[in-house]
């Protein structure tokens, strides 16, 4: 159902066509290498890179049949080879390996290629949040904490440690894709049986990619977790971009908005909404990822030199969460490329609880002033607490107090409640993060 939403090339990677061509691609590798050696006929290794095809309608028949999908590509290729008058050389295909060594070895190229797409559209992603957050850089807005009022921030700051998480975010997928870029051809339980290791390391030169130093049947799935997992992480700080997005669209906050064009329509019975349906979106896809995470994680342990328990799972979530993961990738670029910000709002909110937000900078300067800690803390949440019940205006109520006025004259409790002052190491932190 997401294919159709993906940037072109994505979905492609995962069609039965492509994964047959990445099988072939590893035969033919495989051949080139040892017929170079002398292992099998140059002849063979030639027939394999230039003739050998298949028909994925045909390898369906045969696997309904013989019940394994190698037997069948196998079969499919030898007959399409023995159709071209190649019957002496389609003997040689498949010489030496076991079926893993093609499947995961063709699975590295396939996620070699998604990863390449993804971290495009990380890169995108990151660019947007630097040009918006910079556009934001000096836009104050209320900070909150539990959801309360709590000091004054600005809202290039909130899209800058996003933009910061998204930078780890790539550094660790980055990381995560490398450590896919593995190839094995080591046999039936990874003792080079029947090829040797530097066939192995040539076989996956030629694919680019590297061998996997030791294995059993398999590649070893702690790889596949941690690439999978890091999928969900990079979810999760889209649904933690989105959930934010969520609040700000709130009819009680409304500081910024999900683009909602002309023809746009919120709901069927209430003309007047304008829901967050992409932030939405993301929330709920990235919970998939999370779950795919969970089936990753239990690949990990298979039975002995291995058992088949994982191939099922990783034929659903590894295109899942490639193809999720590009989808989320893109709706959070155009998310935040095209969201609607409400500077006014967002200073009408903060100055909405009549000054109690410079509470904590009060304290401080009492303190400075003279006044005990205990003391000075009791005074202004007394105040506090009073314009809270009361809704009255904090600022007001403490400039009438002759404790405070005793040791803050009116321009000092003008700097007490001027928002900028909080607000001057923002410049600081947009250099530590971009060193711009």
């Amino acid at each position: 159902m997401i294919e159709r939403y993906t940037r072109p090339g994505m979905g492609r990677i995962w069609t039965e066509e492509s994964k047959y061509r990445c099988w072939l691609e590893v035969e033919s590798a495989a051949s080139t290498v040892l017929a170079e050696d002398g292992v099998i006929p140059a002849a063979a290794a030639e027939a394999f890179a230039t003739k050998a095809g298949f028909s994925v309608e045909r390898i369906q028949e045969i696997e309904v049949e013989v019940k394994h999908d190698v037997i069948a590509f196998t079969t499919a290729v030898a007959e399409n080879l023995d159709a071209q008058g190649l019957g002496a050389e389609s003997r040689w295909l498949h010489y030496g390996l076991t079926s893993n060594d093609v499947v995961d070895t063709a699975q590295a190229l396939q996620v070699k290629e998604a990863s390449a797409l993804i971290r495009g559209g990380l890169v995108e992603l990151l660019a947007v949040l630097k040009r918006r957050a910079l556009e934001f850089k000096d836009t104050p807005t209320i900070g909150r904490t539990h959801g309360i009022h709590a000091e004054p921030t600005t809202f290039g700051l909130k899209l800058l440690n996003w933009y910061a998480e998204m930078g780890r975010n790539l550094v660790r997928f980055d990381a995560a894709a490398e450590d896919m870029r593995v190839g094995k051809l080591s046999g039936a339980v990874g003792t080079f049986g029947h090829l040797k290791p530097e066939h192995e390391e040539r076989i996956c030169a030629r694919l680019g990619l590297k061998p996997a130093l030791v294995a059993t049947q398999v590649i070893q799935r702690d790889r596949h977790a941690a690439y999978i997992s890091t999928l969900a992480i990079i979810g999760s700080t889209l649904d933690k971009i989105a959930v934010e997005v969520r609040h700000l669209q709130r009819t009680e906050v409304r500081e910024a908005q999900e683009y909602f064009s002309e023809k746009q329509k919120g709901s069927s019975a209430m003309p007047h909404k304008k829901n967050p349906i992409t932030a939405e979106q993301i929330s709920g896809l990235a919970r998939v990822l999370r779950g795919n995470a969970q089936a990753a994680l239990e690949n990990i342990a298979l039975w002995h030199e291995r058992d088949i328990s994982h191939s099922s799972v990783e034929r659903v979530i590894f295109p899942d969460s490639t193809i999720l993961v590009d989808y989320l990738l893109a709706k959070t670029t155009d998310l935040i490329g095209r969201l609607l910000v409400y500077p006014e709002r967002m200073k009408r909110n903060l100055e909405s609880t009549g000054g109690l937000i410079f509470s904590g900078q009060l304290l401080l300067d009492l303190a400075e002033a003279g006044m005990l800690r205990e003391e000075a803390y009791r005074l202004v949440q007394s105040h506090a607490m009073r314009a809270w019940k009361e809704d009255l205006v904090f600022r007001d109520e403490v400039g009438r107090d002759a404790a405070v006025t005793a040791l803050l004259s009116p321009e000092k409790l003008d700097r007490t409640f001027d928002y900028r002052r909080q607000l001057g190491n923002v410049d600081a932190i947009f250099q530590r993060v971009l060193g711009e």
